[in-house]
């Protein structure tokens, strides 16, 4: 199992939206909202670093209203 943090920059207003957006995807367990340099957080959680790369370079980056995002993945639980 592999888990990572995306930390997520989106465009202003669009934060339910794409809250709500990401929620919907395989293995996003968890969105928040959050505060400081990032606007939201998403907890993905899938079997394979391949699961992995196509989540976030085929979903995820595509999603409208997404500016930046930066991938923090877990080493140990």
């Amino acid at each position: 199992m592999v888990t990572a943090f995306v930390l997520i920059n989106v465009e202003d207003r669009h934060l339910l939206d794409i809250s709500t957006r990401l929620k919907e995807f395989d293995g996003v367990e968890e969105v928040h909202i959050v505060a400081g340099e990032y606007d939201m957080v998403a907890v993905i959680r899938v079997t394979d670093n391949a699961i992995l790369a196509n989540l976030l370079t085929d979903e995820i980056i595509h999603t409208p209203g997404i500016k930046r995002t930066k991938t923090l993945i877990s080493l140990q639980n």
